[in-house]
């Protein structure tokens, strides 16, 4: 999909239980936290966003006027859509929301299965260290030599 010159890769399942725009919302949530899509970026417009992903524009609609409630993006009429810009504070706060929830979910599941605390934080650290071993070593085989 692209929003002006801005190539926003925006994937949508068939086969994922999640409604349509909801993963249109929470792909363009995830680009803008993730600094992908800065603040003003000029975002397509509803039916162009619709044409792009085969999809209608109820669907699309839906997905912005969400985002635009949340704060993530701002409409003006004749101006077309853009990335708002968020504070700092707040903008951490979403950042950190999915990981926190992520945590509470696996320590829940620890707990379910038995592991005490300092298991747990052996099991958190040894998946630190794996993927940073596995990143480490993709990016030398993207990289060349290293």
């Amino acid at each position: 999909m692209r929003g002006g010159d801005t190539n926003i890769p925006i994937r949508l399942s068939m086969d994922d239980s999640e409604p349509m725009y909801r993963q249109i919302e929470s792909q363009l949530r995830d680009f803008i936290l993730g600094g992908q899509l800065p603040p003003g970026t000029k975002l397509p417009s509803v039916r162009a966003l619709a044409k792009d992903l085969a999809c209608s524009v109820i669907t699309t609609r839906r997905a912005y006027q969400d985002l635009e409630g949340e704060g993530f993006i701002r409409t003006r009429q004749g101006m077309g859509t853009v990335v708002a810009r968020i504070d700092d504070d707040r903008m951490s706060r979403h950042r950190r929301e999915p990981v926190e929830a992520a945590f509470r979910e696996a320590i829940r599941s620890g707990r379910r299965s038995g592991f005490a605390e300092d298991e747990l934080k052996e099991i958190f650290h040894e998946t630190l260290r794996s993927i940073a071993a596995s990143q480490s070593a993709h990016n030398t085989d993207i990289g060349g030599k290293s």
